[in-house]
């Protein structure tokens, strides 16, 4: 068998940064930069009030106070938006609101709390009276403060989140060169598998599997084209990648291990190596390529068991997925106690889905990590990684975990 560390390298090495596109507005959220952001636009883009008050000359209130004021006649308004045709000559001030340009000869703010006008809706007054000193400078945002036009914003992979979205857009971007989402096509395989919700016959089980990968695959940042299913008919599965969808990505589920009927496995092993990795579950593993339309394809084979499905999208999916999105590949971990003593398979590195409770780790369902337990694997909040050379888990043992909640 293979360690897993091999077959992941294999499964990388199908995979490629996908080539940009241009998007705008939230069909960007999500998405990888692929280049490198800089400013169009200087932030601020023009001198502006931080404050609701008056545009003065500094110079005409030096030493105003309560007791002293300075009383100014009031020339203009400047709300925010397009800027008045107005200067503040000596002697004079122009009622201003906050982001509203500063006018022409002014060079601070007074505030309105250190004026006798009210805060709020008013009429214009013919004068003020001002009833503090100010500095130049003072509550004036000046045009570039934050960024000046060239400056790096973001660097080529950043994920762009709706404060970058916002950053890129104040400094004058209206679309972004991103990698786009990889495109899949999830097919079940297996004779044996019926609809969801549908009566069974002898023999027959749910296709849980079609589901749990697309769910998968969109919590990774993928677009999942389409989720279909065939039997384990050689000419159904070899017609349906004829005639199958433009993507990046195909992944199955089953036909992969050394039975008689391995639809998958018989169909694409001229192109697709697959292998027995030494884990458990999901030991039986393809990756390679796969003729879809006429279209060479990266293809990833995974087993049939819903856990094992689970595990393999994890550990092997969403890094392909990542290295295709221009993201990183690597899964954070980190160590927790285990809560009780299980059971590991021999030869092999176990991934036990599990719950933690009060920071310890315990096994999702009391039967372990058997490919097949898929009622209590909604339950999973890590992974846990028991290496091969480990024969069990002592309650108090301290083991790796993988999280497998809420990232991608």
């Amino acid at each position: 068998m293979r360690t897993v560390e091999e077959h992941l390298t294999a499964v990388l090495s199908q995979g490629r940064r996908l080539a940009p596109v241009q998007a705008s507005g939230r069909a960007c959220l999500g998405l990888v930069l692929a280049d490198d952001l800089t400013a169009r636009l200087a932030v601020p883009a023009f001198d502006n009030s931080s404050m609701d008050g008056y545009a003065v000359r500094a110079a005409d209130v030096a030493g105003a106070s309560p007791d002293a004021p300075v009383v100014l006649a009031v020339v203009g308004d400047q709300p925010a938006g397009p800027a008045v045709e107005v200067a503040v000559a000596p002697g004079t001030a122009v009622r201003i609101m906050t982001g509203a340009p500063m006018p022409s000869g002014a060079d601070a703010i007074v505030p309105v709390e250190d004026t006798d006008q009210p805060r709020g809706a008013a009429a214009l007054p013919d004068r003020v009276e001002v009833r503090a000193s100010t500095e130049p400078g003072r509550f004036l945002r000046r045009a570039g403060d934050d960024t000046a036009p060239g400056d790096l914003v973001a660097r080529a992979g950043s994920l762009v989140t709706p404060a970058l979205l916002s950053s890129a857009v104040s400094v004058g971007h209206g679309t972004l060169s991103v990698v786009p989402r990889p495109r899949v096509w999830v097919i079940s395989s297996g004779s044996e598998l019926v609809d969801p919700g549908a009566d069974l016959s002898p023999g027959m089980i749910p296709d849980s599997n079609g589901l749990l990968l697309a769910g998968l695959l969109e919590q990774f940042g993928a677009e999942v084209v389409a989720v279909d299913r065939v039997t384990d008919d050689l000419e159904g599965f070899a017609g349906a990648l004829r005639q199958g969808p433009e993507v990046d990505l195909v992944v199955t589920t089953g036909g992969v291990s050394a039975g008689a009927f391995e639809v998958v496995r018989e169909v694409t092993a001229g192109t697709v190596e697959f292998s027995e990795v030494a884990m458990q579950p999901g030991k039986p593993q393809g990756a390679g390529t796969v003729d879809v339309a006429g279209r060479t394809v990266a293809m990833l084979a995974l087993p049939g068991n819903p856990v094992s499905v689970f595990v393999s999208a994890w550990l092997f999916v969403r890094p392909l997925l990542a290295v295709m999105a221009g993201r990183p590949t690597d899964l954070p971990t980190r160590r927790l106690p285990a809560g009780e003593a299980w059971r590991t398979p021999p030869a092999r590195r176990q991934y036990l889905p599990a719950v933690v409770q009060d920071g310890r780790v315990h096994p999702a369902h009391r039967l372990g990590s058997g490919s097949h337990l898929v009622a209590a694997l909604h339950r999973a909040e890590v992974l846990a990684v028991v290496d091969a050379e480990v024969d069990m888990v002592g309650e108090g043992d301290e083991v790796e975990v993988i999280d497998v909640r809420g990232q991608q």
